[in-house]
């Protein structure tokens, strides 16, 4: 398949391009033509979720940079429909499709700082699951029945687990970052916020690009993109990407069942089609495709009380791994998207989203990062969901309304076998889970006074969660399994509901400062401990532990905003101050026994305050400078272990106190041949823990959390990455061309980023870690058209 759709596109490039050959108009002499705009159609009501609009007022194409930008005309769909940037009473970070592109982000995980207040980053030995925290809420679990923070959508389809969702975006044309709650208008499991990616539309006319990279350990891209002339009533477009690069992880023990670990190796589709069924009525259909088959990322040894293992343990980055578990990682992801719009009159507005979704997800890991048979782990899931989004918009004079119904439905199912010490204990388990939710949502705006908005809106959510479980071990491979829970085994389901308000009041004072207040309540689900084992707990007792569902998380919070631009709407600086009050906090426990997994906790109460910041400023036209920080204050009210208050003494996890990213954008040099342009991005985030252990050692602690939380703490660092291109290049016709020369982490930097601790219950006190990639350099070329 991947063949034949490379020579698809190739072939559709390589014909069109001669057609278009002779179709070309006459440029004007020595003048390098503009490649055609992108579209730019939307209905001027209320957009989905993750409908986000790419911002045109300040995002000229890639080839083109030094067109005037304000900042003052950007344009967000936070709310569900199209408000200008400085409008809207939300902490919104907006990325526009120049923006995208320049910056190399094609995966969630590269936006990691990019917002004020959001953290990404990859679960330890993964790099398809992310782990996603925004102003200290989060998710650390990669099991499918623990539901993530934020919520991430593509073309407005809700993305439902954090296996598989990391993956390659083919042709994203923008993004959104909503911080804090936004449970009234995207409802469960956005506690934290939002993440909203949108894939750009067909346009109509004849374009496309094509692209190759080459870079540090023999990486290579190929990207191509293709938009056709209307066909009849509809717009196509298509593009691929693919990437192969070699592991910077050499295997080179005896044992190693690789030769290499943290490669790349991926393929990636996305196909649009825009159709006008009738004047009224447009359809637009989206398909997406990834296909990723590589090693894992490389567990290292960075600490264990066991004497086998002392030559193993490395803290320092390593470049060389000797193991010996079966090793690799597999994502099938594919996805469908169809929206209908049903515009009645300017006025009113109907649209439906239908999403589907498929995972197809494995990985094989050696836990000990050792040639030593210590622990072992696989896990083979299969995912599936889908979702429908009715919503109805619309304005009447000083009304602004959305109001919409959404269901969800998803089912996945997880085989996880765990084989410890040379087979002396091989467990079996498994867990499935299914969840049924219903929604009905509206939010609507009064113009109160001419400089007075008043906000409000809710939510009621319903929820339905089922869990499958199989539990057993033996003792030798020659033996039977004993269950605990045997195949066919079901824990009573749960039914959880939520009512989620949200208000704000934003009073204008001028065209260049807009203030607000706004208090939002979201809520995380709550669900089953589907990996909970104890062989020293009886059956019943592990029964019990899976029968008994764990309560939803739910936050209020509470914001202070303003923003502002100045200079012609050529600076902008927005701010946000806010404190949020968590109950029946989730917190995932480590519990080493049986097969040494997790479970989660409703621990209890937290309040996290902070402060976020965005700048920008345009000093010259053509030039782009951006700052954002972000400083949290994160604290536990109480923190529940086996019935004692531990509040002063766990660490609160994925929540740096500060973190900054700066970004220079400059075409400084522009002639009739092209325009040079360098981009330079410095992200900064403080040290921070990953596990909500112990952080002063208690030698008699509650319950079975014994482990130390410095142990697990990612110091802190910094990345560097840099981007010079020269764009715009005349090859004749319409086409252009475009030489670029990247680096990141130009600095080499090589912190460990994330960490697994067993603790001193389970492998005497072993510590995986996995590290930052180091610097990486590359060169690339692309023909636009």
């Amino acid at each position: 398949m991947r063949i034949a759709t490379w020579g698809l596109v190739l072939g559709c490039i390589a014909g069109t391009l001669h057609a278009q050959e002779s179709s070309d108009t006459a440029a004007e002499p020595g003048a390098a033509p503009s490649p055609p705009a992108e579209s730019t159609q939307q209905p001027a009501a209320a957009a989905p979720p993750a409908e986000v609009v790419p911002v045109q007022e300040a995002s000229p194409p890639a080839s083109s940079p030094g067109e005037p930008i304000r900042f003052d005309t950007l344009e967000v769909t936070a709310q569900r429909r199209r408000q200008k940037l400085q409008d809207v009473p939300v902490a919104v970070t907006a990325m526009t499709q120049d923006q995208v592109q320049v910056r190399g982000i094609t995966r969630l995980d590269d936006l990691n700082s990019l917002a004020p207040g959001l953290q990404v980053s990859r679960s330890p030995a993964n790099t398809t699951i992310s782990q996603l925290a925004i102003r200290g809420s989060s998710q650390i679990n990669p099991a499918i029945y623990w539901d993530p923070a934020v919520g991430v959508y593509l073309d407005g389809v809700y993305i439902g687990k954090a296996q598989g969702s990391i993956f390659d975006i083919v042709d994203l044309a923008g993004i959104e970052v909503l911080r804090g709650p936004q449970g009234t208008l995207y409802g469960r499991n956005t506690i934290a916020g939002a993440i909203n990616f949108v894939t750009r539309e067909p346009t109509g006319v004849f374009s496309g690009h094509a692209a190759i990279e080459y870079g540090t350990f023999g990486d290579r891209v190929l990207r191509a993109a293709l938009d056709l002339p209307r066909l009849g009533f509809a717009d196509l477009t298509l593009g691929a990407r693919s990437e192969r690069r070699d592991g910077w992880v050499r295997c080179d023990g005896a044992q190693c069942p690789v030769s290499e670990l943290n490669n790349r190796h991926s393929d990636g589709l996305h196909f649009a089609s825009l159709m006008d069924l009738r004047t009224d009525l447009e359809a637009l259909y989206r398909f997406d495709w990834t296909d990723t088959d590589q090693s894992n990322s490389f567990l290292q040894l960075v600490r264990s009380d066991d004497p086998r293992l002392q030559s193993y343990v490395h803290r320092p980055r390593q470049t060389q791994a000797d193991i010996n578990a079966p090793s690799g990682e597999l994502a099938k992801v594919q996805g469908h998207a169809l929206t209908l719009n049903w515009t009645h009159d300017a006025r009113v507005t109907l649209k439906s989203i239908t999403g589907w979704r498929k995972v197809r997800w494995v990985d094989k890991l050696d836990l000990d990062g050792s040639p030593r048979v210590i622990a072992q782990s696989q896990r083979h899931t299969r995912y599936e969901q889908l979702s429908q989004d009715l919503t109805l918009s619309g304005h009447v004079d000083p009304f602004t309304y959305t109001a919409g119904a959404y269901y969800f439905q998803d089912d996945g199912y997880t085989v996880n076998p765990i084989y410890v010490e040379s087979g002396a204990l091989d467990f079996d388990s498994r867990y499935g889970t299914q969840s049924r939710a219903w929604a009905l949502y509206g939010q609507g705006d009064w113009l109160a006074l001419e400089k007075l908005t008043v906000t409000a809106g809710a939510r009621y959510t319903r929820e339905k969660k089922d869990l499958d479980r199989v539990y057993g071990y033996r003792s030798a491979s020659v033996l039977p399994y004993t269950y605990y829970m045997p195949p066919g085994y079901r824990a009573p389901g749960a039914t959880f509901s939520a009512f989620t308000p949200m208000a704000a009041l934003a009073w204008r004072f001028n065209p260049q400062l807009n203030v607000y207040v706004r208090y939002a309540e979201g809520f995380k689900s709550g669900g089953f401990n589907g990996e909970y084992s104890s062989i020293s707990d009886t059956p019943e007792a592990n029964q019990q532990e899976t029968d008994t569902p764990f309560r939803p998380e739910r936050q209020k919070s509470l914001e202070l905003g303003a923003k502002t631009s100045f200079f012609g709407g050529k600076a902008l600086a927005n701010v946000a101050v806010f404190q949020n009050k968590l109950t029946d906090l989730q917190a995932s426990i480590f519990v080493a026994s049986g097969a040494a997994a997790s479970v989660i906790r409703n621990a209890g109460k937290a309040t996290v305050r902070g402060l976020e910041l965005e700048t920008a400023l345009v000093p010259v036209e053509g030039t782009q400078l951006r700052a954002g920080i972000a400083l949290l204050d994160p604290k536990y009210d109480e923190f529940l272990d086996a019935g004692r208050n531990e509040a002063d003494n766990r660490a609160f996890v994925h929540a740096p106190r500060t973190a900054y990213n700066l970004v220079a954008d400059s075409q400084f040099w522009q002639t009739r041949h092209g325009a040079l342009r360098a981009v330079v991005d410095w992200v900064w985030t403080d040290s921070f823990y990953t596990y909500p252990y112990q952080l002063q050692p208690d030698p008699n602690p509650p319950g079975q959390q014994k482990a130390e939380a410095e142990n697990t703490r990612v110091a802190a660092y910094g990345l560097l990455n840099a981007r010079i291109l020269f764009a715009g290049i005349p090859l004749g016709g319409t086409r252009l061309g475009e030489i670029a020369l990247w680096g990141r982490n130009l600095t080499d930097d090589a912190t460990a980023s994330n960490f697994i601790d067993f603790g001193p219950g389970a492998f005497q006190n072993l510590t995986i870690a996995n590290f930052v990639e180091p610097r990486a350099i590359g060169l690339s070329g692309a023909l636009r058209w």
